[in-house]
């Protein structure tokens, strides 16, 4: 059992493990609005009644922040515009997905849960200051 725990107590590596997986999964999906825009996120906006440039800021959380992760810098703001960011997703494209289920079982809004959720907790686990 001393094994396991020399082997596995490393809570400040898997706070890192868990930042880098929430980036790294985010900037596929910002890669993908860089290569094919954010026309189709606009047209939700504006449907909605919000000005259709606030379509570029999901440049900000699906790329940028993402970067900031990856480089642990200014983690904890990157981290809440991540999930400022899934939350206006499920806003404006999942509302009516909240009690789906898959053919396979599972959620229908795992992923976008899964990305503000661990973005929540990237931000509630960060150390600020000088003992980062």
């Amino acid at each position: 059992m001393n094994i396991l725990n020399n082997l596995f107590n490393h809570p400040r590596l898997g706070v890192i493990l868990l930042r880098w997986t929430l980036a790294l999964l985010m900037l596929l999906h910002g890669w993908a609005k860089i290569t094919g825009g954010v026309g189709g996120i606009e047209g939700m906006l504006v449907a909605k009644g919000l000005p259709g440039f606030l379509a570029y800021g999901v440049y900000l959380g699906e790329f940028v922040a993402p970067l900031f992760l990856l480089a642990g810098v200014w983690v904890v703001p990157a981290a809440l515009v991540i999930a400022i960011n899934m939350a206006f997703a499920v806003g404006l494209a999942h509302m009516g997905h909240w009690f789906d289920i898959t053919n396979t079982g599972g959620w229908r809004l795992e992923l976008q849960a899964f990305f503000f959720v661990t973005a929540l907790v990237v931000a509630f686990t960060h150390r600020i200051g000088p003992n980062k």
